[in-house]
C-alpha cells in the first residue's frame, strides 16, 4: 500500500496543482482507476496486466 501512495504522490500530486476540490477527485480516481488496476502488472496474475490477463484466459478457454 505504501508503493500506491509513494507512486500517486511521486507522479501525481506534487506535479499538479488542483483548482477545485472535484477536479482533484476526478484525477485522483483516473489515475486510481485507470492506471493502477488497468494498465499496472499485478504479481497475483502472472505480472499481467488485467486486460493481457483476461486476453490470455479467453485464448486458453477457447483451445480447450
Amino acid at each position: 500500500m505504501e508503493s500506491v501512495f509513494g507512486s500517486l504522490e511521486t507522479g501525481l500530486v506534487h506535479r499538479t496543482r488542483f483548482r477545485p476540490r472535484q477536479e482533484a477527485k476526478a484525477t485522483l480516481f483516473e489515475f486510481i482507476a485507470i492506471f493502477r488496476n488497468r494498465h499496472r502488472r499485478h504479481s497475483s496474475i502472472g505480472d499481467r496486466p488485467p486486460a493481457q490477463a483476461r486476453i490470455d484466459m479467453a485464448a486458453k478457454m477457447a483451445t480447450e
